[in-house]
């Protein structure tokens, strides 16, 4: 009979085996020695990591009682990867299978905002050119009120891309460790 422990991960509570638990806590330590953002930031970072593992093991676990395994607490960690882009020992990434392309989400863009990063969300969301909206987001400001009340309305309505995850969530790429390791960089130079 293996112990089992109980976690909570992102706000959500998980049961994982004890060498689940283990291989978790020591992946969580290496991936945190290995971050590269100032000290004082990694609290963040690492609370977007566990918010990551923790929708990664809802999908497997769902809403039952089960168990996490040993063999999804590894499935997890090397689909996240390290944020230096390298394999940690025990989460090699060998024998996964490859997902298909990670869907873009619409959030607005505060990082590359003219008003309030409407625009170039859309840009983002339909792999466009970020002049060529702002240019019809004019044209239809300019010749009838509907341009003004559509740009109010994503305003409200859109969420901000304020974290690494979604900001990878909104260029289309899995949030894995190493891509939001790159956006949190981005983010704490500024």
């Amino acid at each position: 009979m293996k112990k089992v422990v109980n976690v909570s991960l992102g706000g959500r509570n998980f049961i994982l085996n004890e060498d689940a638990y283990t291989r978790l806590q020591d992946y969580l330590s290496c991936f945190k020695n290995k971050l590269t953002v100032p000290e004082y930031q990694k609290a963040e970072v690492m609370e977007e990591i566990e918010g990551r593992i923790a929708e990664l093991f809802f999908q497997e676990v769902g809403e039952g009682s089960r168990v996490v395994t040993l063999e999804m607490a590894q499935k997890v960690a090397s689909a996240l990867g390290m944020p230096d882009g390298s394999a940690e020992g025990g989460f090699s990434s060998a024998g996964t299978t490859t997902e298909a392309p990670f869907s873009r989400r619409l959030y607005r863009d505060v990082d590359n905002k003219s008003v309030a990063g409407v625009c170039s969300g859309l840009a983002y969301h339909f792999d466009l050119d970020v002049t060529l909206i702002r240019i019809l987001m004019l044209v239809a400001l300019i010749f009838g009120s509907a341009g003004f009340w559509i740009y109010l309305i994503l305003w409200i309505a859109v969420p901000k891309a304020d974290t690494p995850a979604k900001k990878c969530e909104m260029r289309g790429i899995p949030p894995t460790a190493e891509n939001m390791s790159a956006f949190a960089r981005e983010t704490y130079k500024k």
